[in-house]
């Protein structure tokens, strides 16, 4: 204890890499594999990437999980927080490509994939626990022991099964097909992996000469496509061209006939109403291509560079060949019109490149007959979406869904288990999880998207295909906290993949967790410039203080980011350990903590401790984690420190008291200990009666107990803060400072709270008869007489009054006569004339308040 009477302040810096040691060598963090589901708890981290550094995002989500595992350990479950990182294919790859360069040696394609792949295992080994390492500065109370990779053996073996057995039922396919190729990255991605962007583009309108004479006039903002065009489409019902449904077109500069074919899909108001179509190069032509049996031709290659099939265009790159093409068809005077067009535009969320939509042999997954069962896992309630709205979400997306082109031109991620021999056109193909035997195999040099092996991430990270204990211990999971925008590439293809291989949801809630903007309102973002870096926030205020603060401003709908949210918690963490070895350093160490109620204030604060673990509880489990926060440090700065401790000072030498305040200390400590664990940790060892090696995270969440709830303490207290109150107030208005005690009788019914009263409002309680200076009426009943004394110069304030009652009448005539006024009502803008009435209402309140 003579430690505690040295430390003065709360030092997060001196404490926090002191207390997680202590948490890491205990194991507690690394539960045995025993028990079921439903007796332990576990949560899977969303894999943050290998290549990446704790954010504000990781934070708030690491912060939200962290609370609800030590509630569910405190609660007595075997709870593991599965830990570890994703390959994050694209990104490792592009990072370690810049490395390449920035040190002038060999690039990827010179290295080689084998001899690349070992530059990437070493870039990983050197820096891909920093993040792992940031989440512990957290306070994350992880699995660290048995921390997972999404590229390690054991997870390598569920990915290649997964694939193999769906290949087996028919659910894998290869197929040439549209995808969307983003030339920054030289590869295929998936849809959920392009964004729209408004864009300003030139539309074109073109003749197209029709055979026989006369022409239909089509309109595109890519005229460099035309050269891959099969057909031109009008809508059935399009009266201007019914006739030449049937026709044929001939296109400019190639002299290909295009049949005018008739589809729905063509919208009469768009344009010219009459369609170009380009099979390759346009992914709804290409529907409408295999609908109508059109040739595809592709014209842009994946380099982004005109093909051969461009002819005379070949290896223009795609603005030159527009530019070139655009000048060709205004000197044959085929070029009708060109003017602005502003449209949403596919860009890459991977590299920013503008998408290419290119008809590309890729491996395709067929989503719907794993899509019907997670559909109705969320419609029967056994996976639940907190805020429900995102279900409807989820659900609306679920039931469009369209194949997933799973295949990467990549070299770092699980290489597709798939291997060729013979003929490359028609080639024996070969899918298995080891190797073929024989000559000639060659395997496919594609890898897999990254959210395929995430998508496993539940039960991969516990050991699946094996049947191992964790699995039986710790699948399914509680919960999946996540932000709305891995809901599709995430959240959904782990609930597919859960039922599909384990038979059962992997996860029974989704709570989606909002947004932290930057403070004004814009995404926080490095290039913007409006990120906040959370291990700086840590630098500066402490662990619990960040983490209080983010649950603070958590809510259903995004945020602003608040640095007064983590101020608030600093002031509470610092709150909590003074007045705690304010306590500490006062009570017999003897004493055994225990309710010991012999005053009201005592069963008040007994009866508000239990209202507040309930509330804290119940917030946490319902993930409302801002009611939890703002609630605890009601409890705390409010109702235990500024109230109870200040009313029990003068009775500290008491043992009953001690006890009743080691008692609270001791709960509050427990129940405080999930949002804010390092101030309540390092309390908790200075505890009487503590055993060195004991740890609050061990320990047992407090439960409400109803037999100390105590309505009448509650409301008589409540009475006494409400007299406190009105005394308070009338010193301000009368210019009575806080400071002097005030000679003073209370009128009424004050019994068993007179004290208190005396206490905090700092009066000096006399009986008799005298006549009062002034009467202050108390909200709850009775009343408080304060009697002359030095301190109380009531003359004064009656001048005050008088003089500030004729400056508010003056004022209110002014006023009225200026409303009165037509020649000011009617002219005057009419905000002015609101303002001016709302200025008198506000003159005429100050008055009879006064």
């Amino acid at each position: 204890m003579s430690d505690l009477e040295s430390r003065t302040r709360f030092e997060p810096a001196e404490v926090e890499s002191r207390i997680t040691e202590r948490w890491l060598s205990s194991d507690l963090f690394h539960p045995d594999p025993e028990g079921t589901p439903e007796e332990n708890y576990s949560i899977a981290i969303p894999p943050p990437n290998v290549t990446g550094a704790l954010h504000m995002g990781h934070a708030l989500n690491g912060t939200i999980q962290d609370t609800l595992i030590r509630l569910a350990r405190m609660e007595g479950r075997r709870a593991k927080w599965i830990l570890g990182t994703d390959h994050a294919g694209i990104a490792t790859q592009k990072q370690v490509e810049q490395l390449l360069a920035r040190e002038g040696g060999p690039t990827r394609k010179e290295l080689g994939r084998e001899e690349f792949t070992k530059r990437v295992w070493q870039w990983r080994e050197q820096y891909g626990d920093t993040i792992v390492e940031q989440f512990k500065r957290l306070g994350a109370s992880a699995d660290y022991e048995d921390e997972r990779f999404t590229l390690d053996d054991d997870y390598a073996e569920a990915v290649q099964q997964v694939f193999v057995t769906l290949y087996d039922k028919g659910l894998i396919y290869r197929d040439n097909r549209m995808v969307n190729w983003d030339p920054g990255l030289g590869s295929a991605i998936s849809d959920l992996e392009v964004e729209e962007l408004e864009v300003t583009d030139v539309i074109y309108s073109i003749a197209y000469p029709l055979e026989g004479g006369g022409e239909i006039v089509v309109a595109t903002v890519r005229p460099e496509t035309m050269l891959a065009d099969t057909a031109v489409a009008v809508n059935p019902q399009d009266e201007r061209y019914r006739d030449l449904i049937g026709r044929r077109a001939i296109l400019p500069l190639v002299g290909r006939e295009l049949p005018i074919i008739a589809d729905d899909y063509v919208k009469v108001d768009f344009g010219t109403g009459a369609l170009k179509i380009t099979p390759g190069h346009d992914p709804n032509d290409f529907e409408i291509g295999r609908r109508h049996g059109l040739a595809e031709i592709t014209v842009i290659g994946e380099d982004g560079r005109m093909t051969a099939e461009a002819g005379d265009y070949a290896g223009l790159t795609v603005e030159d060949a527009r530019t070139r093409i655009v000048a060709e068809l205004e000197r044959l005077g085929l070029l009708r019109e060109q003017r602005p067009y502003l449209h949403k535009v596919p860009f890459s969320h991977r590299s920013g490149a503008r998408v290419e939509p290119l008809i590309s042999l890729q491996w395709f997954m067929r989503m719907e007959p794993l899509a019907e069962p997670a559909i109705q896992a969320v419609k029967d309630g056994r996976v639940r979406f907190v805020p429900d709205r995102w279900a409807r979400v989820y659900l609306q997306w679920m039931e469009e869904i369209r194949p997933w082109c799973v295949s990467r031109q990549l070299w770092w991620g699980h290489q597709i288990p798939v291997w060729y021999r013979g003929d490359p056109a028609h080639p024996e193909v070969y899918c298995g999880t080891t190797a073929p035997e024989g000559e000639g195999w060659e395997r496919d040099p594609d890898v897999l998207d990254t959210w395929f092996s995430s998508a496993l991430w539940p039960f991969a990270t516990l050991g699946w295909p094996k049947d191992t204990a964790e699995l039986r211990s710790f699948y399914p999971t509680d919960v999946v906290s996540t932000a709305r925008d891995i809901i599709f590439l995430w959240v959904a293809r782990m609930i597919m993949m859960g039922l599909e291989f384990r038979g059962e949801v992997p996860f029974e809630d989704v709570y989606i967790h909002s947004v932290i903007q930057a403070p004004d309102g814009r995404r926080m973002s490095k290039s913007l410039g409006t990120g906040i870096d959370p291990l700086e926030v840590i630098d500066a205020h402490g662990a619990d203080a960040t983490r209080f603060g983010l649950l603070a401003m958590s809510s259903t709908q995004d945020v602003r980011y608040s640095a007064e949210k983590v101020e608030q918690g600093q002031r509470l963490a610092n709150k909590l350990f003074n007045a705690s070895r304010f306590v500490l350093l006062r009570v017999d160490p003897e004493v055994e903590a225990a309710p010991a109620p012999s005053m009201a204030e005592d069963r008040w604060i007994l009866s508000r401790l239990q209202r507040a673990k309930r509330a804290t509880h119940d917030a946490i489990k319902a993930y409302e984690f801002h009611h939890a926060a703002l609630g605890l440090y009601e409890f705390v700065f409010e109702e235990l420190c500024d109230r109870y401790i200040e009313l029990v000072k003068p009775r500290l030498d008491d043992e009953d008291v001690q006890a009743t305040l080691l008692f609270v200390l001791r709960e509050t400590l427990a129940m405080a200990h999930p949002i804010i664990p390092f101030v309540t940790e390092e309390i908790w060892s200075y505890l009487p009666g503590t055993p060195p090696d004991s740890l609050l995270a061990a320990a047992a969440y407090p439960q409400p107990d109803p037999a100390l709830i105590d309505e009448a303490a509650e409301a008589a207290v409540e009475r006494q803060f409400e007299a406190v109150g009105a005394v308070r107030a009338w010193r301000q208005a009368v210019g009575v400072p806080p400071g002097p005690r005030l000679r003073a009788r209370l009128i009424g019914d004050f019994d068993g709270i007179d004290h208190g009263i005396a206490l905090l409002a700092r009066l000096d309680l006399e009986a008799g008869h005298e006549q009062p200076a002034a009467t202050i009426q108390a909200p709850g009943g009775g009343a408080i007489a304060i009697l002359q004394s030095d301190a109380v110069d009531l003359d004064a304030h009656a001048q005050r009054t008088d003089e500030q009652r004729k400056t508010l009448v003056a004022e209110i005539k002014r006023a009225e006569g200026k409303l009165s006024n037509p020649g000011f009502v009617d002219k005057a803008p009419a905000p002015v004339v609101q303002a001016e009435r709302e200025k008198l209402e506000r003159l005429r309140k100050e008055l009879e308040d006064l």
